[in-house]
């Protein structure tokens, strides 16, 4: 490494790599940052560095954050960190040997997605009444939901301009600053009407024209804002676990139900990766129970 460089300085080149050429997103950015002082921590207390640490070092780093209890999804973050900060100064000419380069992620548990029943999605996209600002908003904001199977930071990021209510479609910016086109269904559609018409002029502010969804102060509502959003309205509708991406499996899971083929779904969730959709396969539908049914000759 240069000694010019300080080792903050690499870790914020790092992390500004990350962000402009990865996409990564600023939750991701600011976890990474947290994970490398924790390793900078560690190496001080064996006086040792980020850039003079060996191998063994970063294994008993490691094996610290297990003894303390650390998940295996957060040690594989940690390791991600790791690893991507030693590529970035070994390809930087900043180090001639990388010492994560053995580094190896936990197995991590395969999570299948708990999908809402049609009819429990149904009643929490409708739950908000009435015809105030807030109740059009979080209406709109459900139906997109569950109708096109956004993310929390796609919902949140959205502008007015990326729908195109005409042509019954929208442009949302996915992760790794991916695009894509996502269908906008009829219900969908009404909603955000409603919204843009009878709502989002009371609701937004002069620090936010360009939002589509903001809170009740008039600013870019944040994903703590819709989680609160979709929880509340769960509650209302007696659903204990509601959240955001319950809506998001839900819509993926009912598509396939009805006969969708696994790649058109994966284009409409913008999985990077046919194996993230794959997942879906996994689940005990109710159209797989009725196929098991049907066509196995010991169903019965």
């Amino acid at each position: 490494m240069s000694r010019h460089a300080s080792v903050p300085d690499l870790v914020d080149e790092f992390l500004q790599s990350l962000r402009v050429e990865a996409g990564a997103s600023p939750l991701t950015v600011s976890a990474y940052r947290r994970d490398l002082r924790r390793l900078a921590a560690f190496l001080a207390r064996r006086h040792r560095s980020l850039e003079t640490a060996r191998p063994d070092d970063l294994v008993a780093h490691l094996g610290s954050l297990q003894a303390r209890g650390l998940g295996p999804r957060t040690r594989a973050r940690q390791i991600a960190a790791i690893r991507g900060l030693y590529r970035f100064a070994r390809a930087a000419g900043r180090l001639a040997d990388d010492p994560g380069a053995l580094l190896e992620s936990p197995r991590m548990p395969r999570r299948l997605p708990r999908a809402l029943s049609r009819a429990d999605a149904q009643a929490l996209v409708e739950a908000p009444g009435g015809d105030g600002p807030r109740g059009l908003r979080d209406r709109a904001i459900l139906e997109l939901l569950y109708g096109c199977g956004l993310r929390a930071s796609e919902i949140v990021g959205l502008r007015p301009g990326d729908l195109d209510l005409h042509g019954q479609f929208l442009v949302c910016q996915g992760k790794g600053a991916r695009q894509r086109l996502v269908p906008i269904g009829g219900e969908a559609r009404q909603a955000l009407r409603a919204y843009l018409e009878h709502a989002r002029p009371a609701l937004v502010g002069p620090r936010d024209p360009d939002t589509l969804f903001v809170n009740h102060r008039g600013r870019r509502l944040s994903r703590q804002g819709l989680w609160d959003l979709v929880r509340r309205h769960g509650g209302r509708v007696g659903l204990r676990r509601a959240f955001p991406h319950a809506l998001r499996h839900s819509f993926a899971s009912h598509l396939l139900e009805g006969g969708a083929d696994l790649r058109s779904v994966q284009a409409l969730l913008g999985h990077a990766d046919i194996g993230t959709t794959e997942v879906y396969t996994h689940l005990p539908t109710d159209a797989v129970r009725r196929m098991y049914r049907k066509f196995h000759p010991r169903a019965e």
